[in-house]
């Protein structure tokens, strides 16, 4: 693993370059193959595709299909999850953090991109884990108003209050759409303070940058 950042560790074409920023990197220092397509994400589930726009979009992911596209989302306990066609030929990247995945921000991105869901690769980059994600009973029942079964992703704690797993979470959701060939997950930006920023650890904190590129 670099200083600067985490390499997406999935079965990639070569021609796909993937992962995460860390506290101490800087995106420009990756020499991607474009300028990143940076968006303004609102916790929604709107999608765009790269391009060069006057001002960031209001959206939470992207999609890109040609070379030098890099599709960017920025996270401090949210969940990035990167996309790429395992013929390497189209990328996205989503913020899905849980408003996002309730407003079903997978779902739409999968469904903006032209390959089968069969035929994608989906690696989860850093994100909160379980025991450090704390959340009221609104956000459980918005989640299982979807999907009952998302009650496994959640355990009650003694302040009457429920643990959630965006991995999980996302990891279901996916799996319901088709996509198979799923990476990544394991970490904890609560926890983890040297490499990673956290919201809810301290508020007044950066971003990491999770991207996806394509290059020649």
């Amino acid at each position: 693993m670099s200083a600067a950042w985490i390499p997406a560790d999935w079965p990639a074409p070569d021609s796909i370059i993937a992962g995460t920023t860390l506290r101490n990197g800087d995106i420009a220092s990756l020499r991607l193959p474009g300028e990143p397509c940076w968006l303004k994400q609102v916790h929604g589930a709107d999608v765009v595709a790269v391009g060069h726009y006057d001002s960031p979009p209001d959206a939470d992911a992207s999609v890109g299909r040609q070379v030098g596209d890099v599709c960017v989302v920025r996270t401090a306990d949210c969940l990035p999850v990167l996309f790429c066609a395992t013929d390497g030929s189209e990328i996205a990247a989503a913020h899905a953090g849980w408003r996002g995945l309730a407003a079903g921000v997978l779902e739409a991105t999968i469904a903006e991109m032209g390959h089968a869901p069969r035929d994608l690769l989906a690696w989860m980059g850093p994100a909160i884990s379980q025991p450090a994600f704390e959340v009221g009973g609104e956000v459980r029942d918005a989640l299982m108003a979807q999907d009952p079964g998302a009650a496994a992703c959640f355990v009650a704690n003694s302040r009457g209050r429920w643990q959630a797993d965006l991995y999980k979470l996302a990891s279901r959701r996916l799996s319901a759409l088709g996509v198979s060939r799923l990476y990544g997950g394991g970490f904890c930006t609560y926890a983890d303070t040297e490499r990673f920023f956290s919201y809810r650890r301290k508020p007044d904190c950066g971003r990491m940058i999770s991207f996806v590129a394509r290059r020649s």
